[in-house]
């Protein structure tokens, strides 16, 4: 059980320790697709929505839970976040979410792109659902990371 880095040697989950780790510039860059309605999309387009700007409350959720990662997913390490940027661009049938968190500490900010972007989708869900009840999240995925002992990592 030893070999994974998130189990102690009885095979009990711990935090690991990262303290002896340099620290290093590390970005995180990831994604995901809110499928929307017509009715939703020309909404967006024409700053419609009824509960109001949409995607700027999308997008400061998204900053928020970048930053609070550490509350939500179980063993994440809380960290500095220098920077997060969240884009969302409205599509034909989806708004399509991309975040880029920054970092210069001794672990990645995976996490927190991908919570970002997830937030952003619920937020986004949240101001639009009185219009469109079936909007979902897809695809949401780490795109691209940089930095630490591993190095520089982009999807194919």
């Amino acid at each position: 059980m030893s070999d994974f880095t998130h189990l102690d040697d009885r095979g009990a989950a711990r935090m690991v320790d990262v303290s002896g780790k340099d620290v290093s510039v590390r970005t995180a860059a990831a994604s995901g697709q809110v499928m929307v309605s017509p009715e939703v999309v020309a909404l967006l387009r024409e700053g419609g929505v009824p509960k109001g700007d949409a995607l700027a409350v999308a997008r400061i959720a998204g900053i928020q839970a970048a930053k609070r990662t550490p509350d939500l997913v179980p063993l994440c390490h809380p960290i500095a976040i220098h920077g997060v940027s969240v884009d969302l661009a409205v599509l034909d049938d989806h708004v399509a979410i991309t975040a880029t968190v920054r970092t210069a500490d001794r672990t990645g900010v995976e996490m927190e792109a991908l919570t970002c972007v997830a937030v952003a989708g619920l937020a986004l869900i949240d101001m639009v659902k009185a219009v469109d009840p079936a909007a979902v999240i897809t695809d949401v995925r780490v795109d691209s990371k940089t930095g630490g002992v591993s190095g520089d990592w982009r999807r194919g």
